[in-house]
């Protein structure tokens, strides 16, 4: 999916150019999607607030980013990039993505980079803004969808050392969200979540492979409903249920690993994750996805496929349902709501028109059990029966 950028823009941004002193740069896309129902909103991330249905929308994939580098001595570079793109907030409101100092501590072995930073709990979740960087319109929704968090306050440390015939790679890092997350009309905080992780990297000839694990510590609980079902719980006695679905204090674990095979006009790239969660009010999930696309002179075909599904997790509030069915339903509904348990099935086609230019359509096919709403901010219930077809084109440049 990752391609070879010609310009100052890739995947951590900053080695490409590190032979200019200064560069300014950006990149970004414009794209229009529709579906083929309204019974559920499609989004690209749970950052977004609303999604698309049968109307034609620009706000799922268009945004625009700029980016600028400085090497202020052979040891230290700065890197600064701003993005707008449809979020939280229901508009295209600029954020600042990256904003970090990176020191060479040992020249190409060991580097320490300290400020705002793309997050990678997933192999290639930092470059996932630019979209001229990979085959498809959008990262797998099934695979990348479920993260509403983009960067990182903190630092991380790199370390390269040559093993065999190829390069492996050590990236810790440590810091804390500064993110917040819509759900429903309300805003949830991911503000200074703590957030931990490291990966192995191994890179030879034409193989790449990593392994990832990292981790985030809630410092909020979930707004209303799920904040005023917790006071009733609270209030009626059922406090093990109201402490079992609050997120304060508790810990999600993301584990992935995936591979990258890049040679003349193959491309192939797989993942796996599993993520898991302590509070039962988010559940456990595995996802992947393989995609494979093969070059034919300025087109690119490619086909993938994707799947994610959660475990339900059982829990009671222990109380009668007489007199208190309605609780009662609005406990299992709020644990419902986070249940994910389908596949997709991407075709389309990439054409590199120009140079830094390419023009991508693709079709994505959604099948999944009518309870897979975890991926869409608003479904209707008893109406979404978990099929639902995604039609997209996007025009994607660097400059």
């Amino acid at each position: 999916m990752l391609l070879s950028l010609s310009g100052p823009i890739m995947a951590e941004g900053e080695s490409e150019i590190a032979d200019k002193r200064f560069e300014f740069g950006g990149f970004g896309t414009l794209g229009i999607a529709q579906t083929d129902s309204n019974d559920a909103q499609f989004i690209r991330d749970q950052s977004q607030v609303k999604g698309i249905g049968k109307g034609l929308s620009g706000k799922l994939d268009s945004l625009l980013g700029v980016q600028a580098y400085f090497r202020a001595s052979d040891s230290l570079e700065l890197v600064a990039q701003a993005i707008t793109r449809y979020g939280p907030q229901g508009n295209f409101q600029p954020d600042i993505s990256w904003a970090f100092a990176k020191y060479a501590l040992i020249p190409n072995n060991l580097t320490l980079r300290v400020g705002r930073m793309g997050t990678e709990f997933y192999m290639l979740a930092d470059s996932r803004h630019v979209g001229y960087s990979y085959l498809t319109v959008r990262p797998p929704v099934d695979f990348f969808g479920g993260l509403a968090f983009h960067y990182v306050d903190g630092f991380d440390l790199v370390g390269t050392v040559p093993v065999g015939d190829g390069v492996l790679k050590l990236k810790t890092f440590a810091g804390q969200s500064n993110e917040v997350a819509p759900i429903g009309e309300e805003i949830f905080s991911l503000r200074r979540n703590p957030m931990y992780g490291a990966y192995l990297d191994y890179q030879q000839g034409n193989w790449q492979w990593r392994a990832t694990y990292a981790q985030m510590t809630f410092k909020h609980d979930l707004p209303a409903p799920v904040s005023s079902l917790q006071e009733q719980l609270t209030a009626f006695g059922a406090t093990t249920a109201a402490r079992a679905i609050a997120l304060t204090n508790t810990t999600s674990r993301f584990y992935s690993a995936g591979g990258v095979y890049d040679r003349g006009p193959l491309q192939v790239q797989a993942m796996l994750s599993y993520t898991a969660h302590e509070s039962h009010i988010y559940q456990n999930t595995k996802a992947g996805y393989l995609i494979g696309g093969y070059r034919l002179g300025e087109f690119t075909p490619f086909l993938g496929y994707s799947w994610s599904k959660s475990k339900s997790k059982e829990l009671s509030s222990g109380l009668p349902d007489i007199p208190f069915h309605d609780l009662n339903v609005a406990l299992a509904g709020a644990l419902a709501r986070v249940h994910t348990d389908q596949h997709t099935w991407s075709l389309g086609t990439r054409w590199d028109f120009r140079r830094n230019m390419a023009l991508k359509a693709q079709v994505d096919l959604i099948r999944g059990k009518p309870d897979s709403i975890f991926l869409y901010p608003t479904s209707t219930p008893g109406k979404f029966d978990g099929k639902l077809n995604v039609f997209s084109l996007a025009l994607d440049f660097v400059f």
